[in-house]
């Protein structure tokens, strides 16, 4: 039986990336920097490891196959990637639709720049591009209470993806065959305007919760004190704005891949209901 590694073990979709091979007969290991404030399925070892020290990864890695990589928001450190190399055969990298749009050995971000490394390691790989997670609506949770979501660009439309689809793409990709070498671009089913979704939110919460646009450049401010970095605030603001006349992509991969649609915004919300009451 393969040994699969899976780091961001606790987060949004690492732990249903665990839950799912567990229970479907493989063998996950959690790689956490801290087992005892880890809340992990019942079956999966534990190795404590962390991705910005290579060093601490040696025991983690022994006799491990396969790896579903999330990296967390570190410098990229090119070693973690010679260490799976050294180790393991198949790699499966939760990266960004952002890869795609500028795939090309000149383009330079974060995601890109770990794609590089993964595809001269020498290991088997498969991408998992994903659009913005449904989850970052949870920034808004405040403000629905208050009845009132204000941000810019209440008219973009987006094209949120459930993290149990991201998972269940990342365990496809892991376990089966047939993926080695593809990027897959994965989206929600349907494209909602922002001002949609919170309408939505509204909905399955039973309160009211409307969306007033904030002129950019205070949203600017705001979101740079919330967030710290403010060539991210100034690429979201784009990206936004280019949403309005162009909504966000939708692809059908998730369907393509897993038989079935992409989970829609308002069944994300019927799952996370009580996070926004």
């Amino acid at each position: 039986m393969s040994r699969i590694l899976v780091t961001g073990a606790t987060g949004n979709v690492g732990k249903h990336v665990l839950s799912s091979l567990a229970g479907a007969g493989f063998a996950p290991r959690a790689l956490v920097r801290d087992p005892g404030t880890a809340s992990l399925p019942e079956g999966v070892e534990v190795a404590v490891g962390d991705l910005s020290s290579p060093r601490t990864l040696e025991p983690a890695l022994r006799d491990v196959e396969r790896v579903y990589l999330m990296w967390p928001g570190i410098p990229v450190e090119p070693r973690v990637i010679e260490m799976l190399a050294e180790h393991a055969e198949r790699v499966v990298y939760l990266s960004t639709d952002v890869a795609d749009l500028a795939d090309d050995e000149q383009a330079t971000s974060f995601h890109q720049d770990n794609e590089r490394l993964i595809r001269n390691s020498g290991l088997s790989w498969t991408f998992v591009r994903a659009i913005d997670f449904a989850t970052n609506t949870l920034a808004w949770a405040d403000q629905i209470r208050q009845g009132l979501v204000r941000l810019p660009y209440g008219h973009a439309s987006r094209s949120l993806i459930h993290e149990r689809d991201i998972a269940d793409v990342a365990v496809e990709a892991l376990t089966a065959a047939g993926h080695e070498g593809r990027r897959y671009v994965i989206t929600g089913p349907e494209s909602i305007t922002q001002a949609g979704l919170v309408q939505i939110i509204g909905e399955v919460v039973g309160r009211e919760a409307r969306w007033e646009d904030l002129p950019p450049e205070t949203a600017r401010e705001q979101l740079i004190a919330a967030w710290g970095n403010a060539a991210f605030v100034e690429a979201r603001l784009r990206a936004w704005e280019s949403f309005v006349d162009s909504p966000e992509r939708v692809t059908d991969t998730v369907e393509q891949l897993l038989g079935r649609p992409a989970r829609t915004f308002r069944s994300w919300v019927e799952e996370h209901a009580d996070a926004f009451r």
